[in-house]
């Protein structure tokens, strides 16, 4: 088909080169008759032109010649024409299209061309000339024709041939497939096949041959496989009945132990509740003893000097200075014994606050920086002592309704932290508590300036029994114990935060609702 068409359109190519070269011989020869008639002043000149051009075209592959004449003032005018056939319609003009004519326009039936008429350099007028195409595309119908004929003569013979063929051969293929589907239903391996007429196939069938008793050999090898496998499964299957037993014996003292320690691992929690508080009752104790001290010593000093007095008065003795002294010395105790006593009843109160607040859970309305005061005075003892210095920034008037206890909790054990583990071998520290209220969120930040927490240790710092003083007395049980009041009391998030240069900086949220003050 390829061929074919490659031939069809060479012989179209070269066909339309011949009528070319012929519409350009016969221009040339037409248009150097024409130059005698355009330079006569004759005016039958149009008329003998045309006669001299029906007589010099014998040729069937001219349509139509028209011949303009080009004046001396640069205008072109028709001058003579030569049509084929009479009943071919009259066509216009071609002047205005002289440029473009100038080389060969192929139409759909025909091709045109203008060539110029000149004599000894002098430009006389125009030639048009107008070929037939029509005996080219004849031409390549019958080809298309011959070649289409013999494409389908070649198309019957080869299936003809090809029919002939296939009968001959596909009986012994035909017989050969029944052969290799009888042993295939069958599963009879053992059998052979026959030998065949055609050498490829014969070939094929000693192959199969060997497949077959390659295939009988391994179906036996994967028979008696089985068989071995079956009873090794058997003894695995006994086996494993007896370590599943054992293993549902071992499953259920581990369940009973993992009970057993979140049972301790809640007493835990609940010792290290109560070790901060008993924390809070060393301190409290130490702070109360001062002013009582004082107290004491004030009222001892004012009962000595009463006794004075009143031995004088019953003497008689009693001076005036004596007894302006001993009024002015009473007021100095009975100051002293007040300013001590309601110093030790605020601490009094205000450890009684935490106190009730760390044993309950209950929401209540309050100020934040009152709270805030009433954990700084009731760790006031251990504060001094660690030389550490507190600050903190928080509106007076936040007022909130939500549960102080697990707050009062939460901010003991990061103070305590810090004093047992940041400041440990550091002269004096600085921690600063910063508290706003942000969307119904109250946000704490919780930060101290000490020696900070290790890589390793920050990953894990919120997990039970995760402490740097084993052995020291640490349980590991207090930054859990905040995770947990902060996560579960609370209902809120608590975040270690990385980028710091040193110490730690704990960021705390928690919901909240604003209380009227």
């Amino acid at each position: 088909m390829t061929v074919s068409t490659s031939i069809i359109y060479i012989v179209d190519e070269q066909g339309n080169q011949n009528i070319v070269n012929d519409t350009r011989a016969w221009a040339n020869i037409l248009a150097k008759s024409s130059s005698a008639f355009l330079e006569s002043d004759n005016d039958n000149s149009p008329s003998e032109l045309k006669n001299e051009l029906e007589k010099l075209i014998s040729t069937p592959l001219i349509n139509r010649i028209h011949v303009y004449r080009s004046n001396e003032d640069g205008t072109i005018e028709y001058f003579s024409s030569y049509n084929k056939n009479h009943k071919f319609p009259a066509i216009s003009n071609k002047i205005a299209q002289i440029t473009q004519l100038s080389t060969v326009q192929y139409e759909e039936e025909h091709l045109e061309l203008i060539v110029k008429i000149t004599e000894k350099q002098r430009t006389l007028g125009y030639l048009y000339i107008q070929s037939s195409l029509l005996e080219k595309q004849s031409f390549i119908n019958k080809l298309i024709y011959i070649m289409i004929g013999f494409l389908l003569f070649t198309l019957v013979f080869a299936f003809a041939v090809s029919q002939w063929l296939f009968n001959k051969t596909n009986q012994p293929i035909v017989k050969f497939i029944e052969e290799v589907g009888q042993i295939s239903q069958n599963k009879n391996y053992q059998t052979q096949l026959a030998i065949q007429p055609y050498k490829e196939l014969d070939v094929l069938a000693k192959n199969i041959n060997i497949l077959l008793l390659r295939t009988d050999k391994y179906i036996n090898t994967m028979i008696e496989e089985h068989q071995y496998g079956l009873s090794q499964n058997q003894a695995l299957e006994s086996r494993l009945s007896a370590r599943t037993d054992a293993l549902k014996e071992s499953n259920q003292e581990l369940l009973s132990t993992l009970e057993k320690l979140h049972e301790f691992q809640g007493q835990l929690v609940e010792t290290e509740k109560m070790a901060s508080l008993g924390d809070l009752v060393a301190g409290i104790a130490h702070e109360v003893n001062t002013p009582i001290g004082l107290g004491v010593t004030a009222s001892s000093l004012l009962a000595d000097k009463l006794r004075e007095i009143k031995t004088a008065f019953e003497d008689k003795t009693l001076k005036s200075s004596q007894l302006k002294k001993f009024l002015t010395d009473g007021d100095e105790n009975v100051s002293i014994i007040f300013r001590n006593l309601e110093r030790a009843a605020k601490l009094i109160s205000s450890f009684k606050k935490v106190a009730v607040d760390q044993s309950s859970a209950e929401s209540r309305s309050f100020n934040v920086q009152g709270l805030l005061g009433e954990v700084l005075l009731t760790l006031s003892a251990k504060i001094k002592s660690a030389n550490v210095a507190i600050s903190v920034i928080c509106p007076d008037d936040l007022y909130i309704n939500s549960k102080p206890g697990p707050i009062n909790q939460i901010l003991i054990n990061l103070i305590l932290n810090s004093i047992y583990h940041a400041f440990e071998g550091l002269e004096h520290g600085t921690i600063t508590i910063s508290v706003m209220n942000l969307s119904d969120q109250l946000h704490i930040n919780y930060s101290d300036d000490g020696i900070g927490i290790d890589n390793a240790m920050k990953a894990k710092i919120f997990d039970p029994f995760t402490t740097t003083k084993r052995g020291s007395g640490g349980s590991g049980l207090g930054m859990h114990l905040v995770y947990n009041l902060v996560t579960q009391a609370l209902d809120g998030h608590i975040v270690l935060e990385d980028d710091i240069d040193h110490g730690v900086s704990f960021d705390i949220t928690f919901p909240v609702e604003l209380a009227s003050t």
